[in-house]
């Protein structure tokens, strides 16, 4: 087995790493270190969550730096400041030993001032989410013209965040002779565009098969109705005691719903978005990590950076919008040699999705069913005992206080007392699940047969749904387009966020310069179009309506080339 000294790092990061814990390399850390110490070549590493990837690009990249030039040489964005954080946490650790290199971290929600005033005191490494770092270089209080290698760490997440156009500015002021390594989970079109735009025959680094989820993760998936989903995934907690996991939802506002109700019923539970101040958030991740808190709900953006490794349990409340995030989601469980079980809760016109997941993954996913109540209850009933039979007795201590309970006892056999023992750690579940109606859906045919939005996780087989399926949705105009930076995955979030209560499932979505048109299953359009008014996108005041026209097999013509931007 290869060992962290064969790979040609220096004594000092050998001595970091020998005090972190770390033995042997990743896979992508064996093939990705003596790559990048032994040429400037730019590298393309295709890797999952949890495999190491900070390491593999910030060992040798510290190792490259001269810390006798208080100048900036190492810049690595990151999608969130969330992950910022962390990667700047990891590269303090690793630089332990070395002398005179400094590390700033820079990302939006926190004093740009005491940021520049870091980078001013002669940092020679930047971690940045590219809004802020762009800020720090337009207002010329960030120079990257020494700057010496830059990382794209989460690459295809900074993309699905709409951060194109702030990639291309920042690379754009680096000098020509860089190396530029790229980090990413999956490997999307326009992540081979950025490599084509930026790099010079990068150097391709693959671990593990491609968007391909971690080995040792069972998927599971329960099948509901979509009015029975909260009540689904109170079951499924229900039904493990000792989980410790994360619930990924869509939005931020579902993330609050479903964080709010599991709270009031005294499950210990938090959530995690980008409503949250820093403060908030670092408190968050405190409690989780210490197991003060059972479960986290978070977005999908929000968790970017989390550094958990023994989750047991990731639920997906819904499927994301974009099927590849469901790897992400999937690889936060079952990391550091663990075992983990990844859950999604789908409803009945799902279930085609599931089947892309299963291809594009090349793993099985097990239908299981959303257990009874009486279950539910003898599940409780059985962890409860087994809590008190492993318990520790500390004969001493609890001496002195037997004979008074005894006495207070004496009147129950040895059934009765059983009964009331059961009963005052018990009666909350009894009560909550007597008459609990069966909740798993009946049956996968006709419309429930479909693929739901219009298969989004692939984008391709788009045009491939049946006319028929085309009456199960109505069609809307929005006045916004690719110009203003909206994708599919952003037009679901904007639609997502405005509406209260249940979302609906979306079917074709083409998005035009100045335009789109999208579907949506019937019965949301006036409360779509309402909802709308006054929120802006980008800046742009966002306007939905009714589209009586547009054929989509005649994009180009009808009422679209009518449409005036607004």
């Amino acid at each position: 087995m290869t060992t962290f000294s064969e790979l040609g790092l220096q004594q000092q990061l050998l001595d970091a790493i020998a005090l972190l814990g770390f033995e042997n390399p990743t896979k992508v850390q064996e093939q990705a270190i003596p790559q990048i110490l032994n040429s400037n070549d730019d590298l393309v590493a295709l890797a999952q969550t949890g495999t190491g990837k900070t390491g593999a690009f910030g060992l040798p990249a510290l190792q490259k730096i001269n810390p006798d030039l208080p100048k900036v040489q190492l810049l690595i964005l990151s999608p969130t400041r969330e992950l910022a954080i962390q990667i700047a946490k990891d590269l303090k650790s690793y630089a332990k030993f070395q002398k005179n290199i400094k590390s700033v971290a820079v990302y939006g929600g926190s004093e740009i001032r005491t940021q520049i005033k870091a980078i001013q005191n002669g940092a020679q490494v930047v971690i940045g989410t590219p809004g802020r770092t762009l800020d720090l270089i337009r207002r010329r209080k960030l120079d990257v013209t020494n700057i010496q290698t830059v990382v794209l760490d989460e690459a295809d997440e900074m993309l699905n965040m709409g951060f194109q156009e702030d990639l291309d500015q920042i690379l754009a002021d680096t000098p020509a002779e860089k190396q530029t390594l790229l980090f990413s989970a999956t490997m999307p079109k326009a992540i081979s565009k950025i490599a084509k735009k930026y790099m010079t025959n990068p150097v391709n680094i693959e671990v593990g098969e491609r968007n391909s989820g971690a080995k040792n993760v069972e998927h599971h998936y329960y099948t509901v109705q979509a009015r029975d989903r909260f009540e689904a995934l109170k079951r499924l907690v229900d039904m493990l005691p000792e989980i410790y996991g994360i619930i990924f939802c869509r939005t931020r506002q579902e993330t609050a719903d479903i964080a709010h109700k599991l709270k009031k019923q005294g499950y210990e539970v938090d959530l995690l978005n980008g409503d949250l101040s820093q403060n908030q958030r670092d408190d968050v991740m405190k409690r989780f990590r210490t197991k003060e808190l059972q479960l986290l709900v978070a977005t999908d953006v929000a968790a970017r950076g989390l550094d958990v490794d023994n989750l047991t349990h990731v639920i997906n409340y819904n499927l994301p919008d974009d099927l590849e995030v469901y790897i992400h989601r999937s690889g936060r469980t079952g990391r550091a040699g663990n075992s983990g079980i990844s859950i999604t809760i789908v409803h009945t016109r799902e279930t085609r999705r599931i089947q892309n997941l299963e291809r594009m993954s090349g793993k099985d996913f097990i239908e299981k069913k959303i257990p009874s109540g009486e279950e539910i209850c003898g599940i409780r009933m059985l962890d409860l005992i087994d809590t008190v039979t492993s318990t520790d007795v500390d004969e001493d201590r609890i001496g002195k206080f037997l004979p008074a309970a005894m006495e207070k006892l004496e009147g129950l056999d040895r059934e009765e007392l059983i009964k009331h023992f059961l009963s005052v750690e018990f009666n909350r579940f009894l009560e909550y699940y007597k008459n609990a109606p069966d909740l798993n859906a009946k049956g996968k045919s006709g419309r429930n047969d479909r693929s739901e939005r219009g298969e989004r996780g692939n984008r391709g087989d788009r045009g491939s749904r049946s006319r028929s399926d085309d009456n199960n949705y109505e069609r809307f105009f929005i006045n916004i387009g690719k110009r203003d930076g909206l994708n599919p995955v952003r037009l679901m979030g904007v639609i997502n966020e405005v509406l209260k209560g249940d979302k609906p499932d979306f079917g074709k979505i083409d998005v035009d310069l100045n335009f789109s048109f999208f579907e949506v299953e019937p019965g949301y359009g006036n409360e779509m179009i309402k909802s709308v008014k006054g929120i802006k996108f980008e800046g742009r005041p966002v306007a939905i309506e009714e589209s009586k026209g547009g054929s989509r097999n005649n994009k180009r013509g009808g009422n679209r080339s009518k449409r005036k931007r607004r």
